[in-house]
């Protein structure tokens, strides 16, 4: 019974630890996504430069034949980024081809002017193309070339089709399409993707898993690659994982925006799991650059897959904003009460303070006995007065600058400068200045009190672990966190919540200086607060 009791734990630790260690790779590499999307335009800029480049090319070339090549390549630069252009290389190319005609070349053209019909959303129009060729009677390449097209065509017609049974019937023309490459093509990496894809499609994604991963491990190009990643997603999808679905939807977007693509599908199908994961912020990011790229390539599927969601996401994230707003007034209300509290609980200490200091001087009379006990009551009552009359008077500036605030608020709502207003309201400026300023003035009041401080702590540090400030600090955060430890400060709750970090932060800043120290590091704070 007990072996049984601890297997299950295992069992349960191990799938808890796979289901953590998946959201954070996931987060990694969202946060990548995030990276590239924001820089995006870097990447546009790489591509337009070789786009420049084949131009280039083309203008200094002579011969119809390679002229005809030049803008087959042009063809495919623009095919998924900017379809309206695609469109404009093939009619060079039909131009070229007129010069020296060649009966393979208008079989390509013709598959070509299919293809880029299927991005740009005019599905009968492609169809119509390429029901003009017989595939039996076409060579090697353009056989190919045909059957991917047509697969691509019919598949792109069953995602844009409401209507179950069309869309059945869609399906299976793609599966037979599928098929008919499955049986033309050599064994290859497409081959091995294209069967993935099929046992996804039959109900077979453990199958499919290892045959897509031992792809990766080969070399491919980032149109492989981005296929590979996506077909991947579709098997997870199919096992319900939903964790590993955005990892590799994460991967085919990364591929895709870092290539420049800008007709994909990846981006506003992780945008759809994002936001059902609880983040519309980054979901509203991804659909909106997806909904961009649909527009700027004349991809009509895209956008119409975009736009489906659009306004959900877009509520959502609207909704969001308007909280984080409410919030904002409610913190601003909060420190005013705060601060009259900090004045109340001033002068409570302060008068605190007198009586500890009178009860002093009695005992130091009549107890000889204390003496010890007494100087250290003494430099307590020290760092108070010297603390009290610092706050006290940082209080009063603080009402000040509180007053100045509502003062500039007050005029800018009388002024109806709501724009202005709002600006201010959302700064977090002010409150950064006062924080920065209070850990000022902490650090200066702490190093009159104990003016040796940093070179007594190093002291008690190895030669490598010495900690000493940056030009213009007086003080550094580990520093502010052994000093509050000096002043008795030892409660991590309390030392995070005065320097506004995590308890985790706190945590680990102690770890790492504790194993520092020179001697026992289980002594090693009590040592600081006896310096």
């Amino acid at each position: 019974m007990r072996i049984r009791f601890f297997l299950l734990l295992l069992v349960l630790g191990s799938g808890l630890q796979t289901t953590v260690c998946a959201q954070t790779s996931n987060e990694r590499i969202l946060a990548q996504l995030d990276k590239v999307i924001a820089q995006k335009e870097k990447y546009r800029n790489e591509r337009e430069a070789t786009i420049f480049q084949m131009k280039q090319h083309l203008n200094y070339a002579t011969d119809p034949n390679e002229q005809y090549k030049i803008c087959g390549t042009l063809f495919n630069l623009y095919l998924h980024y900017q379809a309206d252009s695609a469109c404009h290389y093939l009619r060079r190319k039909i131009h070229y081809n007129s010069l020296q005609p060649q009966p393979e070349r208008n079989i390509e053209i013709i598959i070509n002017r299919a293809e880029v019909a299927g991005v740009m959303g005019m599905y009968n129009e492609a169809l119509e193309e390429l029901q003009t060729l017989n595939p039996h009677q076409l060579d090697s390449l353009n056989q190919k070339y045909y059957y991917f097209t047509i697969r691509a065509c019919y598949g792109w017609m069953a995602d844009n089709t409401v209507d179950k049974s069309v869309k059945e019937k869609y399906l299976e023309k793609t599966g037979l399409y599928r098929d008919s490459l499955l049986e033309i093509l050599p064994q290859s990496n497409n081959r091995q993707i294209i069967l993935a894809e099929k046992l996804i499609l039959e109900g077979h994604p453990d199958k499919a898993i290892p045959l897509l991963n031992k792809v990766l491990t080969s070399s491919l190009s980032m149109q492989d690659k981005a296929y590979v990643y996506y077909t991947l997603s579709l098997a997870y999808e199919a096992k319900k994982d939903m964790d590993m679905e955005i990892y590799y939807l994460a991967q085919t977007a990364l591929t895709d925006l870092t290539s420049s693509t800008r007709e994909y599908a990846a981006l506003q199908k992780l945008a759809r799991l994002v936001y059902l994961k609880g983040n519309p912020e980054r979901a509203y990011t991804y659909v909106s650059c997806s909904m961009k790229d649909a527009v700027a390539c004349n991809a009509r599927l895209r956008f119409l897959e975009v736009t489906e969601f659009y306004p959900i996401i877009d509520k959502a994230y609207s909704d969001k904003k308007a909280q984080e707003k409410r919030l904002g007034w409610i913190l601003m209300v909060s420190i005013s009460s705060l601060a009259i509290s900090l004045i109340v609980l001033a002068f409570y200490l302060y008068n605190g303070m007198k009586k500890l200091a009178f009860m002093r001087r009695d005992l130091s009379k009549t107890n000889n006995e204390l003496v010890a006990v007494n100087k250290q009551l003494q430099q307590t009552g020290k760092i108070k007065e010297v603390y009290i009359a610092r706050y006290l008077d940082r209080c009063v500036s603080y009402l000040d600058k509180l007053e100045q605030y509502r003062r500039s608020l007050e005029k800018l709502a009388m002024a109806s400068r709501i724009e202005e207003l709002f600006k201010a309201i959302r700064s977090e400026q002010f409150l950064r200045e006062e924080r920065k300023n209070f850990y000022n003035e902490f650090d200066k009041s702490f190093l009159e009190l104990f003016p040796h401080f940093i070179r007594d702590f190093n002291n008690l540090l190895t030669e490598e672990g010495k900690i000493e400030p940056k030009p213009g600090e007086i003080l550094n955060t580990e520093l502010r966190i052994f000093a509050l430890i000096r002043l008795g400060v030892t409660d991590a709750n309390r030392i995070a919540h005065f320097l506004g970090y995590s308890l985790a932060t706190v945590y680990n800043y102690r770890s790492k200086i504790r194993n520092r120290a020179k001697g026992d590091k289980e002594n090693f704070e009590q040592e600081v607060m006896n310096l």
